[in-house]
């Protein structure tokens, strides 16, 4: 199933941005934004077909509407020359009425799409679904989103990758890093608790679970409005249980930093640590200077938090779009 929109022009795609849908990928409900009047790759028709595209790979929770106004600033900062769409994680994104969070389970492509594994090879497929081949992509990952765009160019060399941007890179030794201490306890033995209270939770009315995301995040000056939305979706117990399923798979999973993948992309990455991030902190930014001291490594000295999306996407945008000027010049 999939939401189909028919706009009269192109500059009435232009304004009715982002286009969404859920789709079946991989077997699983994802969620799709796409901004640009290019809503299928494969079939251009009147519009200019595009040279590159900017695609946005999420970190747990995998709600691609958390990066919205990400998205929104990096599609106008690129004076909407580019594509820019971003794909939830597979069973993150609350389905639509009608539509299940899988297809029949003998049509299921992989085993287990929501695992890991399952989230990278769910990438990959919608990849070589929806990209033409002489399409060139910018892969802009977040958090566990770098883990599997590393994964990515590793495991589908055949994707045209002009550049990889890994913000706030969970590549290593997440079950060991601060945060990761206090969560796989949680995430690896404890989750099942939380199911009841969310399952009673989500029958609250949609302005009440508003309410309450607004005071979970009241210690933010300024929330974005469109992290706050998202952050609804996580009353379904669906949800949370795909998150945390993956989440369980990433303390267990992402140990050793993948050196080899690492050198033979090295000039295709941009890496961006955070000053006080608990989830990769600043000691693993200097391992990793030290260990390819010619990469493009930096250090935020802005005060970013991890979750850069809750309230500093425009700021994000701009960084990125500097870094990559070289890039569209050529």
């Amino acid at each position: 199933m999939q939401a189909d929109l028919k706009m009269n022009s192109t500059e009435s795609e232009r304004l009715n941005c982002p286009f969404e849908e859920f789709i079946y990928c991989s077997g699983a409900t994802t969620q799709v934004l796409k901004y640009g009047p290019w809503r299928d790759l494969w079939n251009t028709e009147d519009l200019n077909p595009p040279r590159l595209l900017f695609l946005i790979i999420p970190g747990n929770p995998g709600l691609i509407g958390y990066y919205r106004t990400f998205m929104e600033a990096l599609y106008n900062g690129l004076n909407q020359q580019y594509p820019v769409w971003g794909l939830s994680h597979a069973g993150h994104c609350g389905p639509p009425s009608g539509m299940g969070m899988m297809i029949d389970a003998q049509e299921t492509e992989l085993e287990d799409v929501f695992g890991l594994n399952g989230q990278i090879e769910h990438k990959i497929a919608f990849c070589k679904k929806n990209v033409p081949k002489e399409v060139k992509l910018v892969l802009i990952g977040h958090s566990i989103g770098c883990y599997i765009i590393l994964q990515m160019m590793k495991r589908a060399s055949d994707l045209k990758v002009l550049r990889s941007v890994l913000l706030f890179p969970t590549i290593e030794r997440m079950a060991q890093s601060p945060q990761g201490k206090v969560m796989t306890p949680v995430l690896c033995s404890l989750r099942y608790v939380l199911y009841m209270p969310i399952y009673l939770l989500s029958f609250l009315p949609e302005s009440v679970k508003s309410s309450l995301v607004r005071f979970v995040l009241r210690g933010i000056k300024s929330v974005d409005e469109a992290s706050l939305a998202a952050s609804v979706d996580l009353f379904r117990v669906d949800c949370v249980a795909n998150t945390m399923y993956m989440g369980s798979q990433e303390m267990v999973k992402v140990v050793d930093r993948d050196n080899p993948t690492i050198k033979q992309q090295l000039k295709k990455l941009i890496f961006y640590y955070g000053a006080t991030d608990r989830w990769c902190p600043v000691q693993y930014y200097h391992d990793i200077r030290k260990d390819f001291p010619e990469g493009d490594i930096r250090l935020c000295d802005r005060g970013f938090r991890h979750a850069f999306v809750l309230d500093s996407s425009e700021e994000m945008a701009s960084l990125v779009m500097n870094w990559l000027q070289e890039d569209l010049s050529s």
